[in-house]
This record gives C-alpha cells, sequence and structure tokens, in this order.
C-alpha cells in the first residue's frame, strides 16, 4: 500500500500550508518530478515553533500526527509538487555531474510578510540523482544542521534554516547502523552556483530562463538594468561578498564550498562538514577529506571569488555575443566581491572593536590583533567577547607584551570616541557574540539526543545559541574552548 498521499484539496489552507512552486514551472531539464519515499513510523524530534509562525504554519498542527507526516513525507502539504533539482559542481575543483540526491523541493510558502520561501525535505528517499546514495539521513546529522544553521541565523548571518527534524523509525547504514531521520529545510531559494554550471552544460536552452527566473526570483533590479545577465552577476559576487564578511568574523568553517555549495541568494547553504574555529588560525581546517586545506578558514574568501568565477563562466552567452568582450565585462563585475569583501570584513572587524571614526590605520590595527591571536593560540570567540569586558583576564595569552601593547593603544583610541570606553562597550556587545556552537559542546548534545535518547542538553544549547548577545545570561560552561588535550575535531561529508 502506497502510504503517501496528498492532505485535502490542492487549493485549502491546512495548518497554514499553501504552496507555490514557481521552479517547478522552468524547462524540466532542470529538475526531475519525484515523490519522497515513505517512511515506517514517523516522530517528531524537533519543531521551530518560531519559525513555523513566520512561515504562517500552525506548530500545534505540525507538532501533531497529520503535520508530522508531511515533515517525515508520508504526505503532502497542499501545492506540493515533490521535485528533485538537477545541478552540477565543481568539487574540489573538479567539475560533477551532481543533482538532489537524498533531497525534495516541495514547493514555496509565502509568509505572511509576503516573502516566498522554499521548503525542501532533506532524507526523503532516492532520487535519479542518488548515484550509489541511499537518499536516506542519519538522526545526528540532521540535528547537528538543525543546531547550526540557526545558531547562524540568530548571530544575524544569512542561512537556510531547519523547521523540524522527524524521526523515520528506520535505519539508515553507515560506518554503523544509526537512527533515521528527515530534516525540514527552509531557504529564499536552493538555486545554486552549481545549478547554472549544470544549465550551460546539460541543458543550455534553459539557460535564459533560469536566468530570467533568477532576476526575478532574488534581484528584481537588475532586470531593468542594460545587460541583466552582467548585473546579475555583479549582484550575486556584492552578496556572497557580504556573507563571507560574516563568516569570517564568527570564525566560521563551511568545510565544503564545492560551487553547488554556494547560493545564489547568498545564504548560507548545506552545513556538512562545518565547523567553528577555538583557537585562531588561519589554516584551520575540520573537514577529514580535506586534506590540502582547500576550504581552510582562511582560503574561503578566495574560494568564494573562485566559485564566482565559474558562475561567470556560465552567463558568458547572456552577457555578450562577443566571447573576449564578455569575458572582460565579467572580469570587471568580479571585482565588485573583492573591494566589497575587504569593506565588509573592515566595517564588521570595527564594529566588533568599538571604533565610531574610520581611520588610515584602522586596518593595521585589526591585522596586529589577529596577528597576535595566530601567534598565541588565542580563543577566536572570546578574545572579542573579552574585550567587551571591563577588564581582560589576567592569564595566559592575555598578560603578554604584545598583547598588553596593542590594548593600551586600543583604549586610547575608544576613550576620545563619544562617550568613551563604556559607550563603545556598549555597542560592542550588540555585535560580539558571547556564544557560538562549540565543536564539543554541539557532540556532547547530539551523542546524547542520537544515541540516548536525552534530548535536554540539546534544548538547552539551541536556547543558549538563539541568545548570542547576551553576554550576561549566557552560561560560563557553553563559553568554554575544549579541554588543551582533546583530540583535534573532525568532520564528515555524506552522513
Amino acid at each position: 500500500m502506497n502510504r503517501q498521499t496528498v492532505s485535502r484539496k490542492s487549493g485549502e489552507r491546512l495548518g497554514g500550508w499553501r504552496l507555490e512552486h514557481s521552479y517547478a514551472r522552468l524547462p524540466e531539464p532542470l529538475f526531475t518530478r519525484q515523490a519522497p519515499v515513505p517512511v515506517r513510523a514517523p516522530h517528531p524530534c524537533l519543531l521551530n515553533t518560531a519559525l513555523a509562525l513566520e512561515l504562517g504554519v500552525d506548530p500545534d498542527f505540525l507538532a501533531g500526527p497529520e503535520g508530522t507526516a508531511m515533515l517525515a513525507g508520508n504526505s503532502l502539504p497542499p501545492g506540493s509538487e515533490p521535485i528533485a533539482q538537477a545541478y552540477a559542481g565543481h568539487q574540489f575543483g573538479h567539475f560533477t555531474m551532481l543533482g538532489d540526491g537524498r533531497a525534495l523541493l516541495l514547493g514555496e510558502q509565502t509568509t505572511p510578510d509576503g516573502r516566498r520561501c522554499d521548503i525542501q525535505l532533506k532524507g526523503s528517499g532516492r532520487t535519479p540523482y542518488s548515484r550509489q546514495g541511499d537518499g536516506r539521513a542519519a538522526l545526528g546529522p540532521m540535528l547537528r544542521e538543525y543546531v547550526v544553521s540557526e545558531a547562524m541565523h540568530a548571530l544575524g548571518i544569512p542561512t537556510t534554516r531547519s523547521l523540524a527534524v522527524v524521526r523515520t523509525g528506520e535505519p539508515v547504514l553507515r560506518d554503523t547502523v544509526l537512527a533515521g531521520a528527515v530534516l525540514t529545510r527552509t531557504a529564499d531559494s536552493h538555486l545554486r552556483v552549481g545549478t547554472f554550471e549544470y544549465a550551460a552544460r546539460y541543458a543550455p536552452a534553459a539557460l535564459e530562463s533560469l536566468t530570467d527566473y533568477t532576476i526575478r526570483r532574488h534581484f528584481p533590479v537588475c532586470a531593468e538594468a542594460a545587460n541583466p545577465a552582467l548585473a546579475l552577476l555583479e549582484a550575486v559576487a556584492v552578496r556572497q561578498a557580504e556573507l563571507l564578511a560574516k563568516w569570517m568574523h564568527v570564525g566560521f568553517v563551511h568545510g565544503v564550498m564545492n560551487t553547488d555549495n554556494m547560493a545564489l541568494s547568498g545564504q548560507t547553504i548545506d552545513y556538512g562538514p562545518c565547523a567553528f574555529m577555538d583557537a585562531y588560525h588561519p589554516d584551520t581546517v575540520f573537514s577529514s577529506i580535506d586534506s590540502g586545506g582547500r576550504y581552510a578558514y582562511g582560503r574561503q574568501p578566495g574560494i568564494a571569488m573562485w566559485n564566482l568565477a565559474r558562475f561567470a563562466d556560465t552567463l558568458l552567452p547572456l552577457i555578450g555575443d562577443s566571447p573576449s568582450r564578455a569575458a572582460t565585462q565579467a572580469e570587471s563585475a568580479l571585482a565588485t566581491f573583492a573591494n566589497r569583501f575587504q569593506a565588509a570584513w573592515l566595517d564588521g572587524a570595527r564594529a566588533r572593536l568599538g571604533l565610531l571614526a574610520v581611520e588610515e590605520g584602522d586596518d593595521a590595527m585589526v591585522r596586529e590583533l589577529y596577528d597576535w591571536m595566530r601567534e598565541a593560540k588565542a580563543d577566536h570567540t572570546n578574545t572579542f567577547a573579552f574585550l567587551c569586558g571591563r577588564a581582560m583576564p589576567e592569564t595566559a595569552p592575555f598578560g603578554r607584551p604584545r598583547f598588553r601593547s596593542w590594548h593600551a593603544r586600543w583604549v586610547a583610541r575608544l576613550a576620545h570616541q563619544p562617550g568613551g570606553l563604556d559607550a563603545a562597550r556598549e555597542r560592542m556587545r550588540r555585535t560580539t557574540p558571547a556564544i557560538v556552537p562549540r565543536n564539543h559542546i554541539v557532540e556532547a548534545a547530539l551523542t546524547a539526543a542520537a544515541s540516548h535518547d536525552d534530548f535536554g542538553p540539546l534544548r538547552r544549547l539551541l536556547d543558549a545559541l538563539a541568545r548570542p548577545f547576551d553576554h550576561d545570561g549566557i552560561p560560563a560552561a557553553y563559553r568554554q574552548p575544549p579541554p588543551p588535550d582533546s583530540p583535534p575535531y573532525r568532520t564528515f561529508c555524506g552522513t
């Protein structure tokens, strides 16, 4: 018996769901229609009540049997047209045909404030793009994406978000047997650089339609430009520059910045091998498969530029009839990224250091602090959080002469600003997080939930991560780096 059903009539509002599917109106080479594979015994684990309300969906409905069935893929919200999106991508620099191997886009929910938001199931079964995969997802990694994506949202960083995690009641086989789960993910869209790479290589007749759709969906002002495709390239470059600056300021290491993991909307997408730095070092890598450090923390802006160049390659036929002239125009548009990233990074650093006025030596002051952090192996998050306080710790490494010299010059600079030190520190506390998802703390909470069915630690962690700028209320345990004798933290893809 097929357990999948479409709930009610497609036009009837049920629990607040009313999906449309503009992406499914694009040429069909860009996707494959595919129903979710029903699961044995769906059971809710986490439900993001605040996000449900933002979407205009009733959280009480989602928590009930009918809502849980929808979140598991056993039934479909009204208006759903489940599809697996086709895309390609450069993975570690090598072009590969990809696609949604374990995810389905159900449609787009229009929120009460008029935003259009993708609703995607992750772990919903095999698709034509699954290759050798089973199309399923394990509970631990889905909980991890929920935690990190919601933490990024609270930090003010554009990101996909997590609406719910539902257990499937079925095992998944990885290195061992694990509990299965389905994550419901929301996004401004799931358009990627890799989507355009797929169209340019395998469906060139669809490239213009895809470009027009992307402009309408995310960058409508580009439609009025003399060269809409060129304007799109520049607009995407600006959003990526601003996103990367935000990543760098919180010590976020994405871990797998393949072109299929760069969302054109400017949101962070795909949280497989991501992690946050403890001790600052630009060469920090967590992913077990990134042995060469291609996606190390300090290389992320350069990789973003490389990915944007691949996006530019796909747009050249639309930018102009002359290949050489189109390439020159694209190169000029891509220069926007470096300029905007540097400006956004320095503006963010000024805010985190309480600097109001722009002075010629600001860049040097910031870089001197980072050089000391690298030399001293200082904790990235706590260094900036400590600077928000009235007194720096006397313990190592903050007692070292190089830091004390820098600190004295910085304090003197703040003292001459309007409001002095107190006003500066108050501003800093609004932009400097007291907490990020510490890897060892996240792992402990995930182990309790996925292995011991104890969700208490995870829920308490989520509560703290939702208040990253609460410098007085965050429990001290969440602010502690791992013990010095801890083994190097490693993350994994494809789980």
